[in-house]
Order: structure tokens, then sequence, then C-alpha cells
């Protein structure tokens, strides 16, 4: 099948890496140097709608897969289907599921999904209020940048001055822009989280293994917030929860969609807590989890594309096989990461174990040699039978992964949280 991919980071090298060893004939547009390894690349910039119109009409693609999120709010997958294509992502109406928070825990509360109690604002003074409400009767609270924040614009704040600070940050000093115009202030969950990626049709659901995500910096869950600094699956999560999820909180949504008029082709991100047995709802995004999916390719028999076809044209989704072992991932970041950080620096990498593939995130070419580009540089993605054996290829590998003021967390697997 001929498949053009959109994206260009860890989570498109993982799509090219499954949708290649399939056999699929692939161009990914603008790609990255590892994507280049194994797939023709165009250097086409996601907003250049006419360039891109253009190389799909020039190579009359059977599946356009649209991997960001950005692109996706932004209604691209209707440019394409207006002009005939087989698009595997949501439209605009649909995307606004991640687009805006406010809008995402307004639909959940309208289709019954189980999530935190919130609030909206844009007014500082009068989310200030309620948070001094929230922190006086026990309560803690996550404040949220309503529009896509790259992953960074959850803040858990354990203390009111925490919490009063988050709501400076995007109200008054505006750091995140139009990203954090408007807030979402919800109570904070205590419990086990876990990310659900759910393929999408007018025919149907199929679920895709279960991933771990580990957001906060540092080991042992400290630090900031960031967009993710390495996953696990298969992560203790059971086929009964799985499926209670999907009772509760994709389908619920979904059919919610349809009652407005929207239809969803395309993948869910369902990103969950488990606390009292019931899995809530954190949020909803519009595309494949980043670093999720680096693990989640490598669980996957044969069958993604097909799949993923199957979503696009609104089919029966076919089942994809899922393969007894586990799959690490550890994330190495820059120095700096999740603030300012400085690009360019050269990348060496050693003679990486077998079991042990490495996705580039934010990676270019400078004079031949590969150097950083990005906040998140390179995923190094181990299989193992166990656990155990997963974690330490993965770690082998990282240690052959070089670049000045590598960061990476070193606890992956060890935190059930």
């Amino acid at each position: 099948m001929k498949v053009l991919l959109l994206g260009s980071g860890g989570r498109e090298h993982a799509l090219a890496w499954k949708l290649s060893e399939e056999g699929h004939d692939l161009i990914c547009a603008p790609g990255n140097p590892g994507i280049a390894e194994l797939a023709e690349t165009r250097s086409i910039p996601l907003n250049d709608r006419k360039a891109l119109l253009d190389l799909a009409n020039e190579m009359q693609p059977e599946l356009i897969v649209i991997g960001p999120e950005d692109p996706l709010i932004a209604g691209l997958a209707d440019m394409f289907r207006e002009h005939g294509f087989s698009v595997f992502g949501p439209g605009q109406d649909a995307a606004r599921l991640e687009g805006s928070k406010a809008f995402s825990k307004d639909m959940m509360k309208r289709a019954g999904v189980p999530t935190a109690d919130y609030q909206s604002f844009s007014d500082p003074v009068a989310a200030k209020e309620f948070i001094g409400a929230k922190y006086a009767s026990g309560r803690q609270v996550v404040v949220k940048a309503s529009g896509a924040a790259l992953g960074k614009g959850a803040i858990v704040c354990e203390t009111l001055a925490e919490a009063d600070e988050a709501v400076d940050m995007m109200l008054v000093r505006m750091e995140l822009g139009e990203a954090g115009r408007t807030v979402v202030i919800e109570d904070r969950l205590i419990g086990r989280e876990f990310s659900l990626l759910t393929l999408v049709s007018d025919e149907g659901i199929f679920s895709l293994p279960v991933a771990q995500d580990h957001k906060a910096l540092r080991d042992g869950n400290e630090g900031p917030n960031t967009g993710g600094m390495g996953t696990v699956s298969p992560c203790g999560i059971s086929a009964g929860l799985v499926q209670e999820t999907e009772e509760m909180v994709v389908k619920p949504i979904l059919a919610s969609l349809r009652e407005l008029g929207i239809s969803y082709r395309g993948v869910l991100f369902s990103g969950l807590l488990v606390e009292a047995g019931t899995p809530y709802c954190l949020e909803y995004n519009v595309r494949f989890g980043d670093p999720e999916t680096q693990s989640v390719m490598l669980r996957l028999g044969a069958g993604l594309g097909a799949a993923l076809k199957a979503c696009a044209d609104g089919a029966p989704i076919p089942e994809i096989p899922v393969l007894e072992n586990t799959v690490v991932t550890v994330v190495l970041a820059s120095e700096g990461y999740p603030g300012d950080y400085e690009k360019g620096r050269r990348i060496t990498v050693g003679d990486l174990p077998e079991g042990v593939e490495l996705f580039h995130a934010g990676t270019s070419l400078r004079d031949g040699d590969l150097v950083t580009n990005g906040g998140r540089v390179l995923g190094v993605s181990a299989v193992g039978k166990s656990l155990a054996e997963a974690r330490e290829l993965a770690y082998r590998g990282a240690h052959l992964v070089r670049f000045e003021g590598a960061q990476y967390r070193r606890d992956l697997g060890e935190m059930v949280f």
C-alpha cells in the first residue's frame, strides 16, 4: 500500500518503522534523519497546505496518516478528505478534544465520562478565588492550559502558592501564548496512570496495548512535567480494566460526538488514572501518544497498515495481534528541557545491541553529522521477554548514545504511579 505519513518526530519514526516493516511504500513529510533511513522524505512544513496537497496529488497515496496534533487541530484531515483522499486522523471538529481542554472537559461531562471536577477560567482573579476555596477545603488542584501545549501545559500543584503561580504564568505572563489564554482548574486525583490508544472507525474500535508514560523530568517522579520521558508496556493493567475503560471512557465520548454530527476516524488517546478502582479520564489526545507509540509499535504483529486504512475508510477494523513481549523506551532529552535548550549538539551512537531500536524525535543533519534539534532528542526502545530484560537492554542502549548535556530518567519501570 502506498502511504503518505506526515510528521517529523519520534511518534512518526515509530509509525514509519512499523509500516515499512510491513512492506508498505512510504513517503514522509517532512520526516527526520531516522525516518530517511526507512522511507523517502520530502522537506515540506506541515503548515504548507498547497505543497502537501501537490505532493498528495503527485503521489496518489492509498492512505494519508497525519501524526502530530497541530495540523489535525487546524483541519488538515478535512482538506485532504475534501480532495478525495483516505485519511487516518480526525477532522477539525473532533480534534477540539485536544485543541481545547475546556471543550474536552465539557464533552466528558456531557458523555458521563468519569473525570475530575473542574472549572474553566480566563480571568486570573476568579481563577485564584476558585483555587483558594479548593485548598481551604483540603483539595489540591491541577492547572491546565486549555490549548495544545506540547505536553507541558499541565501543572500539578501541591500548594496554594504553586497553583497561584501556575495561573500567573498562563493568564498573566502568557508564557504559553494562546494555548494558555483559558485554563482548566481541576481536582488532583491520586492513583495509577496509564495510556490507552484506541483505533476508531465508523464501524467500531480496537485498542492497542496499554503503556505507562513517565511525565516528570527526573527520577522518583520529581521535577517539572514534560512531554514524556519514557514508557513501559505492558504495565500491569488487566484486560478487564481496559474493557471497562472502553465502556466508560472511550465509547461514551465517541457517542456524544456522533450526537453532534461529528465523525471520528483515527486514534483516540485516553490519558487515564485509576482511583479507587475507577478509571478517570485526565485528557483526550487525537493522535498517537509520544513516546507511548515507540513502545507500542514494538509490541504489534503484522496488520497496522490494514487497520489504519480501515479506520480511514470507516470500515470494520481488522484485529492486530499483540506479541508476548515487554518494551521499555528511554527518552534522551536536551540539557535544559523542558525549558530553554541549545540545539546543534553533535550526537554519536555506538553499536546498539540486538533488540534495541533508536527512534529520532528531535534530530537533524549538519555537514553530515547527526545533531540535536529539539527538547526530546531520541528514544531508545528495547524489547525483552521480561521487564527486567527490557530495562537492562534499554539502558545499555541509552549509554551508547551520547551528546553534550543529555539527560534521561534511570528509573523507568521501577515505580507504579
